[in-house]
């Protein structure tokens, strides 16, 4: 595994860099990391930390905010924020992670506000045998129909066997999007954050967003989610998130600023520490016969791994391992319930301390066939060892 930790060092030094970068260019300043209350009128700390995002990131703006509640909530924000009644969304992935699919109105009851109640209608084209985007079928649609006013992205692979879009298919995606006309491509880019050297928003994608207890928030981030990408873009979500004409001028930081701050600028060198995780995990679950995505010497374009079990006692038991390795709650055992969202019971192994922090060290999965548990996060590779160890020890001995 030497050659890829190598390469993942490597990537991890170019990000870091860039980010530091942005630090020094936007002048940041211990007086920008105690926040404001009330209105939150002139916040120096907040409109900085937005153009540090955009920067790193390639985008012309940005909007970060501990008051997004998760990356659902992020998401469903910056989609209802550029949509209007008439336009059509095109998903070139297939059907949305379990938890958007009630915000396009694809599941749920009428009435609920979802944006298929508020006439915006919904199309999805299935990746190809490989696992990447129909290119012709997409230019073809977008041709036919005029309605389609954004073709929407989904990098990781959510709850499904399908490989993560790489940045490479992602600008593919923009460039055929573009020569047909200027639809908006809009990228959910969670879990993605610092793999590659490059962003989404960084290879032409006009609006991206993601969660701060993932990958951005570095593992110190309490809360919250950020949009990013075109200026005009950014600002409707900001009049979606808070009113119109108030935007991004209002909104208190409290005393977030520090930490998602300070996780900002350890993001690259903790996604690191998750993939190495994620490769070590693959090796040792292969090597006892298990079948895992992506293998141990793939080039990676997010932090999650699966391993297929193909029966619950093993997915369990698995997830016993994760959340007994943890070094939070190390002594609870995770039970499969019945989560919003999902249509069947999930269970959800998460020792953090950030409650459903995804870039510390957790294992969910869908309790149903083919059983595939769905590891992500670790903010030191050496307790991820443990804790993968601890994980295929305990499902030699259910044997």
């Amino acid at each position: 595994m030497t050659k890829i930790f190598e390469n993942i060092d490597r990537v991890c030094q170019i990000n870091t860099e860039r980010v530091l970068a942005s630090f020094k260019n936007n002048r940041v300043s211990e007086a920008m990391l105690h926040g404001t209350t009330g209105y939150g009128y002139d916040d120096r700390g907040r409109d900085v930390l937005d153009a540090v995002f955009a920067e790193v990131f390639g985008a012309e703006d940005a909007l970060v905010r501990h008051t997004f509640v998760s990356g659902t909530h992020t998401l469903s924000t910056a989609l209802f924020g550029v949509l209007r009644p008439g336009d059509t969304i095109l998903s070139v992935t297939g059907q949305p992670y379990d938890t958007l699919c009630e915000t396009f109105g694809i599941t749920g009851q009428a009435g609920n506000g979802s944006l298929k109640d508020f006439g915006v209608n919904y199309k999805e084209i299935d990746l190809d045998e490989n696992g990447s985007p129909k290119i012709e079928l997409m230019k073809k649609m977008i041709e036919e129909d005029k309605s389609i006013k954004l073709v929407f992205m989904q990098r990781s692979r959510g709850y499904t066997a399908r490989k993560t879009l790489t940045i490479e298919e992602i600008e593919s995606v923009v460039k055929a999007a573009k020569s047909v006309r200027d639809v908006i491509v809009f990228t959910d880019n969670c879990y993605g954050e610092f793999v590659r050297e490059k962003e989404p928003t960084a290879v032409g994608v006009d609006l991206m967003a993601g969660s701060l207890i993932k990958n951005p928030g570095g593992g110190l981030a309490r809360t919250g989610g950020y949009i990013c990408g075109r200026k005009d873009l950014v600002e409707l979500c900001a009049y979606r998130l808070t009113a119109v004409g108030i935007g991004k001028e209002c909104g208190a930081t409290l005393d977030e600023l520090r930490v998602m701050f300070q996780g900002f600028f350890m993001a690259p060198h903790i996604v690191a520490q998750a993939l190495k995780t994620a490769v070590y995990a693959a090796k040792k679950m292969a090597d006892a016969g298990f079948t895992v995505s992506p293998l141990a010497d793939e080039q990676r374009e997010d932090i999650i791994q699966t391993v297929t079990f193909g029966n619950e006692e093993d997915l369990l038991a698995f997830c016993r391992g994760i959340q007994h390795g943890s070094p939070v709650d190390s002594f609870v055992t995770p039970e499969p319930w019945a989560m919003p969202g999902y249509d069947c019971d999930v269970v959800m192994a998460a020792g953090g301390f950030i409650s459903g922090s995804s870039i510390e060290l957790s294992a969910d999965a869908p309790v149903k066939d083919p059983y595939i548990a769905y590891m992500q996060g670790g903010l030191t590779f050496e307790s991820g060892k443990v804790a993968v160890d601890t994980a295929l020890k305990y499902i030699l001995e259910s044997k």
